[in-house]
């Protein structure tokens, strides 16, 4: 957009002037432009004229992290609530009017964000923008659905958590990795807390987090800037900008002996769970951890899979994962034993195949493979507006560069062998992990 027009556009404002951020580049053809509304509301705009499709994405920044002790899952519950009545329209009208316009839905939170994402024919555009802006500042919070969205969540973390083996061991791997930062409790909240929330709670959470100025647009697909820009102003100049809460956690704790947990669960066979400290996504460590995370798991001939499930027969799954955070997060690998065989001979295997990392360089042909695998994934990713507007809208709420994900890709690309032994000697060490030990229920053993 040419400053000419924005000036032409804020003539006609009426004093809620819009600035221009700048730009940045999006991969080697797209690029995204940062504008600020006078309340504080950033848009991030990525014209695509492919296609007659529009992806608008909100951002708040605000997830898990920043909830109290007795009060975790109140970020989670707003997934819920969101969907609900406004000051203009009852209960179930947002949906209806979505449905119509045939728009696709849905909404995501996790340690550091939450997120709202919708993608309609880019003629529906102005209906998306006027329901998003009533829903952040309009929203109806009452005890009945409160109440109602409580249940919901209840019976979700039943079912995710509760009733579910895996999910059970990923909480009690991250409460036992984290002591102190905010990072400890589960995104969906303790059971004790989603029961014991009232209408208050919730009024005050909306109130601190729900800010224009506390949120991120994004906009990507087939859309005029300055149509865009008025119709935004139209919509959201009403909502004043809050003073936003101080966050107050505290830092992780370096660890520095192992934590061995054993659970006992409704499964027919011994599994075992296994986090690493790891460094924040920002860290320049990360893109290396990245690379080893994906020589490990990354498909069949993954280093992991090759030995546990391939050569020994010993698992019928393994995976890991490297935490994308704003914090330092985790390196997780999980493994799941057949039969009879024991959570320690898993673990075992897996502790050869992470010190052989710290021993030996990896071979360049498994390195320039691992990066080939993740570079095949995010270019998947972005292969639609929906997924162009996610991974912008998550790079600029974790790390504040909205085009960070190519950076990302460049300085994966960039890692060396070295780069790897570097990287395994640092964070694969025995002391500062924590392992999860899962033995089978008698219902479990009965089971199988």
């Amino acid at each position: 957009m040419d400053r000419d027009a924005l000036d032409a556009l804020n003539a006609t404002l009426n004093g809620q002037q819009v600035t221009y951020l700048g730009a940045a580049h999006f991969g080697p053809k797209l690029n995204i432009e940062r504008f600020r509304l006078a309340n504080g509301l950033d848009v991030l705009l990525c014209e695509d004229h492919s296609a007659p499709v529009v992806a608008y994405h909100t951002w708040f920044r605000v997830g898990s992290r920043h909830e109290r002790e007795g009060k975790t899952g109140l970020a989670h519950l707003f997934e819920h609530l969101m969907f609900n009545e406004t000051e203009n329209l009852p209960k179930g009208e947002f949906d209806r009017r979505l449905e119509e316009a045939g728009a696709d839905t849905n909404a995501s939170t996790w340690l550091d964000w939450t997120h709202y994402n919708i993608a309609v024919p880019s003629d529906q555009l102005p209906l998306v923008i006027r329901l998003e802006a009533e829903r952040m500042g309009a929203l109806v919070l009452k005890e009945p659905q409160v109440e109602s969205e409580k249940e919901v969540v209840a019976n979700e973390r039943r079912y995710r958590v509760d009733d579910d083996v895996e999910g059970a061991i990923n909480e009690v791997l991250w409460a036992t990795a984290y002591t102190k930062h905010p990072y400890h409790h589960p995104t969906i909240g303790w059971m004790a807390d989603i029961e014991g929330f009232t209408t208050e709670d919730c009024r005050a959470f909306y109130e601190a987090y729900y800010a224009p100025n506390n949120a991120c647009v994004v906009v990507v697909g087939d859309v005029a800037p300055t149509e865009l820009l008025k119709q935004m102003v139209d919509a959201y100049a009403g909502l004043a900008p809050f003073e936003l809460p101080v966050e107050d956690s505290w830092p992780e704790p370096a660890q520095t002996s192992e934590r061995r947990v054993e659970l006992t669960q409704p499964t027919s066979t011994q599994k075992v769970a296994v986090a690493y400290h790891a460094p924040a996504l920002g860290d320049y460590d990360h893109p290396a951890l990245a690379v080893l995370n994906e020589v490990l798991s990354g498909g069949r001939a993954s280093r992991l899979y090759n030995r546990l499930i391939t050569e020994m027969e010993l698992a019928s799954e393994v995976r890991t994962f490297l935490g994308p955070f704003r914090d330092p997060g985790l390196i997780e690998v999980y493994a799941s034993g057949r039969d009879s065989v024991r959570a320690e001979q898993l673990l075992e295997v897996i502790d050869e195949e992470l010190e052989k990392l710290s021993r030996e360089p990896v071979p360049t042909a498994e390195l320039e493979r691992a990066c080939a695998r993740m570079e095949l994934g995010l270019l998947g990713g972005l292969e639609n507006v929906d997924g162009r507007a996610s991974t912008i809208g998550f790079y600029e709420t974790v790390l504040g560069r909205p085009g960070a994900a190519f950076e990302r890709l460049e300085a994966m690309q960039r890692v060396t062998p070295s780069d790897l032994l570097r990287a395994a000697r640092r964070y694969l060490r025995p002391e500062q992990r924590s392992v999860v030990l899962v033995r089978p229920s008698r219902d479990g053993q009965e089971a199988a």
